[in-house]
């Protein structure tokens, strides 16, 4: 028999016969045991490269690729919501207080721990601003048109029409605000009839929208035509394909 490769010549002839026996087994034993994980490890690596065959990088159908992988979901607490440490804050900024229409400070009239009196102004003085709409209420103005006769000869005269003032009901920023409406937000004249008593306080019939819109039109006629001419003349015009 062969001498182990672990043992030298000398010390496997002084091994007795049993003991030699017994290296023989474990030998044996060790042989088939690193055969099977030759064969596991083969086998293992064939299975991990058709785990990554895509139809990217193999013959394979895309139908056959597994599903996306989602992103693994961030556990609670890790970080707070909000602005995060080191970014810069977006705040609305405040207006001039010349440009405010309403000032009211707020002081305080005594001490809160010793209630003493407080008086003077705090130069530094925390600053919170409120936007609000004011009640909307129409003006309505009524113009009394009055004819007279004379008392020379009885011709009646009536007064001259005053320039900028409609023969319609509505002004024209009634009329720019309906084709506002209709037009640049794309409200139906039913919303706009709504809108235009809900919001403003201006009652009119959805029958009215349209002659409001047509007299917008032809009172924008003329800009439109004299912006289009002007834009015609320039020797470059930057253009869109929006509709306006």
């Amino acid at each position: 028999m062969d001498t182990p490769a672990a043992l030298s010549s000398d010390l496997w002839e002084r091994t007795p016969p049993e003991a030699q026996a017994s290296i023989r087994v474990l030998e044996s034993r060790l042989s088939a045991l690193e055969a099977r994980v030759h064969t596991f490890q083969e086998h293992n690596r064939a299975v991990q490269e058709r785990l990554h065959q895509r139809s990217r990088n193999s013959s394979r159908p895309p139908s056959s690729d597994p599903p996306p992988s989602r992103r693994p979901r961030r556990l609670r607490g890790q970080r707070r919501r909000g602005g995060q440490p080191g970014h810069p804050g977006q705040t609305r900024t405040l207006l001039p207080v010349e440009e405010v229409d309403e000032v009211v400070a707020l002081k305080p009239d005594q001490c809160r721990g010793y209630h003493a009196p407080l008086w003077g102004d705090n130069p530094a003085s925390f600053r919170h601003q409120v936007i609000e709409i004011p009640p909307i209420q129409p003006m309505v103005t009524e113009y009394q048109w009055h004819q007279l006769a004379c008392p020379a000869c009885g011709e009646t005269t009536r007064a001259s029409w005053p320039a900028g003032v409609p023969s319609g009901t509505y002004g024209p920023r009634v009329q720019a605000t309906v084709a506002l409406c209709t037009g640049s937000y794309r409200l139906s004249k039913r919303t706009t009839q709504q809108a235009m008593a809900e919001m403003f306080g201006v009652p009119m019939s959805v029958g009215t929208i349209s002659p409001l819109e047509q007299t917008t039109t032809e009172a924008l006629a003329a800009p439109i035509e004299e912006a289009r001419t002007y834009v015609h003349e320039q020797a470059v015009a930057h253009l869109d394909e929006t509709s306006w």
